[in-house]
């Protein structure tokens, strides 16, 4: 299981588009909600109704933490105790942790970027202490995959797909998504 973790102010983009692919692929993807309400107001003022509420027992046994950007989302998930302290505890268990935007800031703060490449929103680079800015749009250190923002949402969910599942399956949904036609553009 992963945890999508959705605070007030989330990126619809970022959030939506990396859960909609994880689901496609068949991998099992929780949305949690750190407001103590299910209903929770995208940036662009989207409600979205969270699968659950922030619970530690559950999140626990959660193979990777997802962190959509966005402002003010981000910065709402960087106040929250639970998930900073979930955030620790899952990088000392060397589990996966993935932040778009602006939420690369939130592991920079906790000190887990130190010594890792990363990437973010521009200007939020002065927040991810000790890292090795990289201007990728997605970039993997080990069990942390960061990325740039809204327009690298789909690499960014098929960068954490492919921890959990084959090349054929993801090459299958980029086909049913016909992604080999923007491909081929490029």
């Amino acid at each position: 299981m992963l945890s999508l973790f959705l605070a007030e102010g989330f990126e619809e983009i970022e959030a939506l588009t990396t859960l909609d692919i994880l689901r496609r692929l068949g991998l099992e993807v929780t949305t949690v909600s750190i407001t103590g309400k299910r209903l929770i107001h995208g940036a662009h003022n989207i409600p979205i109704m969270a699968d659950s509420l922030f619970r530690r027992s559950v999140i626990e046994q959660s193979e990777g933490l997802i962190l959509p950007g966005g402002m003010p989302g981000a910065k709402n998930l960087m106040i929250y105790e639970g998930l900073r302290k979930m955030l620790i505890t899952h990088n000392k268990r060397g589990k996966l942790i993935a932040a778009i935007c602006a939420a690369p800031m939130i592991i920079g703060r906790l000190g887990i970027l130190e010594g890792r490449r990363a990437t973010c929103y521009p200007g939020f680079e002065s927040h991810l202490t000790g890292a090795k800015i990289v201007e990728d749009y997605v970039v993997e250190d080990n069990n942390i995959i960061t990325a740039k923002g809204p327009a690298a949402a789909v690499d960014f969910a098929f960068t954490i797909a492919a921890r959990f599942v084959n090349k054929d399956a993801i090459m299958k949904v980029k086909n049913d998504m016909l992604m080999h036609i923007t491909e081929e553009r490029d």
